[in-house]
């Protein structure tokens, strides 16, 4: 059975390369205050949501499209 969610390397340069611009800008921005890419969920005909993780403080963001960072997303993250 073909599994879909890996097909695609999970980390490294070649996860940013799905981001937007605007999302990789703003990335570029937040690494330094210590947030990660943790996974990009790319959906059927959509823009890519970007999944960061603050380890400082412990929680979870989702980068949106046009690179603003939305602490409270709308998404539920299994762990």
């Amino acid at each position: 059975m073909y599994e879909k969610r890996h097909a695609l390397p999970a980390s490294g340069p070649s996860i940013k390369r799905r981001l937007t611009d605007d999302q990789r800008t703003t990335l570029a921005e937040i690494e330094g205050f210590g947030w990660e890419l943790q996974f990009v969920r790319q959906p059927s005909y959509a823009d890519p949501v970007a999944v960061v993780y603050d380890h400082r403080h412990g929680y979870f963001a989702v980068l949106e499209a046009d690179g603003r960072l939305n602490e409270n997303p709308a998404i539920t993250i299994r762990y």
